[in-house]
């Protein structure tokens, strides 16, 4: 699909799929296709950071690609690593057949044993990704530095096999709950985006746009109690993924009687 022609265009394409954007993410998302820019998204956990990143590659008719992020992740986990296992098999076949010559080492370190990780996958795929890279903030330092080559050129330098770039970027989100602050080299490489919690109004829309089987009143009380408890000292105030849940969960069960004045 092509790129949507405006920002409200891309809002009602992501309507129409049940994600409602307000301007300010829609605008953010439309200058990042423009201009070939990542998009840094930062908000509490569970106020669409993730699913935005599934509906605009439903809309924009592109794959998701998704790299989730951890303590202790690292580039073989996250660009390419080499089948050594098969690399081996390989070898001792070739021995056993007297073929070891330098051409068949060298073909080693070909694409046939080299596994494709996120990373590397989007990049080879361009313009046909959406590449999330999910809570870069749970990962280490040293693996953020190492996303800057692929932020800044949208590229992947392999040892072995030389540099792949993308023909033309992939969409790129990445996602932070900010368990801890990125480095400033990072956040200058892309287009930056705070989702917070949405209104009460907007929230019961949210619920009605991803389940329209719940009742408008049911809907209404839940996001009235879900609002009551954000105003509470919790440890993990409950998001809208949490909203819609409870929602569901309550119209299944035939439970239309939830009291509005109660905190849960």
């Amino acid at each position: 699909m092509n790129r949507p022609g405006s920002v409200a265009e891309l809002t009602e394409l992501l309507r129409a799929a049940g994600y409602l954007a307000d301007r300010g993410l829609a605008t953010a998302v439309h200058v990042a296709l423009a201009l070939d820019r990542p998009v840094l998204l930062e908000g509490e956990v569970g106020v669409g950071k993730t699913e935005l990143a599934k509906t605009l590659a439903q809309v924009l008719g592109r794959r998701l690609i998704r790299l989730q992020c951890y303590e202790g992740i690292d580039t073989a986990q996250a660009m390419y690593e080499w089948d050594y296992a098969r690399q081996l098999l390989h070898i001792r076949a070739l021995s056993e057949q007297g073929r070891a010559d330098e051409g068949a080492v060298d073909a080693l370190f070909g694409p046939r044993f080299l596994i494709e990780r996120p990373l590397l996958d989007a990049v080879r795929t361009g313009a046909g990704a959406v590449l999330l890279i999910d809570e870069v903030d749970r990962a280490d330092d040293e693996f953020e530095a190492f996303l800057l080559e692929v932020l800044s050129d949208f590229q992947i330098t392999i040892p072995e096999v030389g540099t792949i770039a993308a023909e033309s970027p992939p969409l790129v989100l990445l996602t932070s709950n900010r368990t801890r602050e990125l480095h400033d080299a990072l956040k200058r490489r892309c287009l930056y985006h705070w989702i917070g919690y949405p209104s009460v109004e907007r929230e019961v829309a949210i619920v009605q746009a991803r389940r329209p089987e719940v009742p408008a009143e049911l809907a209404r009380k839940v996001v009235a109690a879900v609002h009551r408890l954000r105003e509470m000292d919790l440890a993990k105030p409950p998001g809208v993924a949490e909203t819609i849940d409870w929602a569901r969960t309550l119209a299944f069960l035939g439970e239309d009687g939830l009291d509005a004045d109660a905190p849960t």
